[in-house]
């Protein structure tokens, strides 16, 4: 019997991914070769950016391909070690994919501390994640004492982690989320000032009443209607990160919004900033942004919250659920138990 697991892309989806698009494969644990080590996956990250990868229109990475192990950030074991830089035992994270084991010559893989926080972190606050909210708010967004800051899918693992850092800098922070029990949760547990439902049909005039003075920094992960409701609320010189939006990733064709005329005389007029971004940008900023965000979550200042699914075989399921905002918190998979 096989011992290890893959999950490779089966086929393209068009539109929403299905169960079909993806396929489990059994594969015999592999034998690290010279400068190798083998690698045990204990926990594996999902995110939405998974989904361009499924596709294979220009990206600024390219495609998963027919048959390959699907893309994703893991914590892994060192199970084998044939490299001098890496023990048996030492908790590392790699690029490694949808599977439970893996080959890896140590290029890339980097060393999770233990000491920072639980293990998982690493690819959640204290990880991609966590340094996406933090470069995009802070090197684009530039939130000041007093401004307004909305942040859309609030209470995932980007936008959670956004408004809570925006507090910290002094500014006001308004959620968008779906649901009531995801925005209590943004308010009571995250501290954001509010949280709007963008399920609600009166999102606009919500957004509207919960932003008096307009809004200084809408950082962007959704798209859609939510964008269209953000948008006329932005003040002159308002500063717009844009990470994600999932509102249109299972679009099948590409369509611009009716109102692109006036949206490009709004960013003239009010002198609006839209700046895109890929966390891999802000390269750089790794070491300032470890030092703060693991002091922050330590003090209790930023919160986590984590969605967890069991087994291999649920990362399909848990990835479409993420796709409609199924998930409360950040997006894992327990592949493996961890030993420590």
């Amino acid at each position: 019997m096989a011992e290890a697991k893959r999950i490779v892309l089966a086929a393209r989806p068009t539109g929403e991914p299905k169960p079909s698009d993806f396929r489990l494969e059994e594969f015999a644990v592999p034998t690290p070769g010279a400068g190798e080590v083998l690698l045990r996956t204990i926990w594996l990250s999902l995110d939405p950016y998974m989904r361009g990868r499924m596709s294979e229109g220009p990206s600024y990475a390219a495609p998963v391909p027919i048959g390959g192990v699907m893309e994703g950030e893991a914590v892994s074991e060192v199970a084998a070690s044939n490299n001098p830089d890496f023990a048996v035992g030492d908790i590392v994270r790699i690029r490694s994919g949808w599977q439970t084991h893996a080959i890896s010559n140590g290029k890339g893989l980097i060393k999770v501390d233990p000491k920072l926080g639980p293990i998982s972190t690493s690819i959640g606050v204290l990880g991609m994640p966590g340094m996406t909210a933090y470069t995009g708010l802070l090197d684009i967004g530039k939130p000041q004492a007093g401004e307004t800051v909305v942040v859309a899918g609030a209470s995932g693992a980007v936008g959670s982690a956004v408004g809570q850092i925006a507090k910290i800098k002094g500014a006001r922070a308004v959620g968008i989320a779906g649901g009531k029990d995801k925005c209590d949760y943004v308010v009571n547990e995250l501290g954001f000032d509010a949280c709007i439902d963008h399920r609600d049909p009166d999102l606009a005039a919500k957004l509207k009443d919960a932003c008096p003075k307009g809004i200084d920094v809408y950082f962007e992960n959704v798209g859609g209607a939510v964008f269209e409701a953000v948008f006329p609320l932005l003040n002159p010189f308002a500063r717009v990160p844009v990470c994600g939006l999932i509102a249109h990733y299972n679009d099948t064709e590409a369509k611009p919004p009716k109102w692109a005329a006036s949206m490009m005389r709004a960013i003239l007029s009010k002198r609006l900033t839209f700046r895109g971004f890929i966390v891999s940008d802000f390269a750089s900023r790794h070491g300032d942004f470890l030092r703060d965000m693991s002091g922050w979550v330590r003090e209790g200042r930023v919160k986590y919250k984590e969605f967890v699914t069991e087994g291999l075989e649920s990362a399909p399921g848990a990835f479409m659920g993420l796709l409609k905002g199924a998930n409360f918190g950040k997006q894992l998979v327990r592949v493996g138990q961890d030993k420590a």
